[in-house]
């Protein structure tokens, strides 16, 4: 039994993974310009308004157009003397409830993130591995800098952007990125060798 659940839920998040890849390599153009579009214009209104100017303003145009599609609707009923009926017929009577499976499902997968967060986190701070505590501080280092230039949202307005644009870039010139890449690799683990050898007590437990 078991077993033929774990077989019915993996097509299911693979079909989820899929469609990730479609549209951050723009397999379907329109389909990931729209969804592209919309997360960029909603971070920059974030921006600009606050968060509950915005979500005012998403649910003002939405109702806007719902309002006048019923409006127009019933005079064109009126007129024709049909009877169609509510225009939105079929999908008020469809069921929006979200399953029990589905929401256990995504919150065990992100109470195992949590969990693994929250030790990785113990891990680095009461430095069970210097060299891990050692890069970790300086990526802390590194991110005060960051953060006195950008706050949150152009970050995420910057992650966005690079989220639907590096994966085409990349695929287009795999070939020259990975050798720099390699180069780039290269230096940085000859540069922390030389300074594991030089600072005492920075080399790991398994050397």
């Amino acid at each position: 039994m078991e077993s033929s659940c774990l077989e019915r839920k993996e097509p299911v998040s693979q079909s989820w993974r899929e469609q990730v890849v479609e549209l951050v390599y723009w397999r379907d153009v329109k389909t990931t310009g729209v969804v592209f579009g919309a997360a960029l214009l909603l971070l920059l209104s974030l921006s600009v308004c606050s968060i509950v100017s915005v979500c005012s303003y998403i649910g003002l145009a939405l109702l806007s157009v719902t309002i006048c599609f019923r409006i127009y609707k019933g005079i064109l009923q009126a007129i024709q003397k049909s009877d169609e009926g509510h225009p939105f017929k079929l999908y008020l009577d469809q069921e929006v409830a979200l399953s029990a499976d589905l929401v256990h499902k995504y919150s065990d997968g992100i109470l195992e993130k949590l969990n693994w967060t929250i030790k990785e986190l113990r891990r680095l701070f009461l430095v069970e591995d210097l060299v891990d505590s050692v890069k970790f501080a300086i990526l802390m280092w590194i991110l005060t800098y960051v953060g006195a230039l950008f706050n949150g949202l152009t970050l995420l307005i910057l992650g966005l952007v690079g989220a639907f644009s590096c994966p085409i870039i990349y695929e287009k010139h795999q070939a020259q990125i990975d050798h720099y890449l390699a180069l780039v690799t290269n230096q940085v683990k000859d540069i922390v060798e030389k300074i594991q050898e030089k600072v005492p007590g920075l080399k790991r437990k398994a050397e």
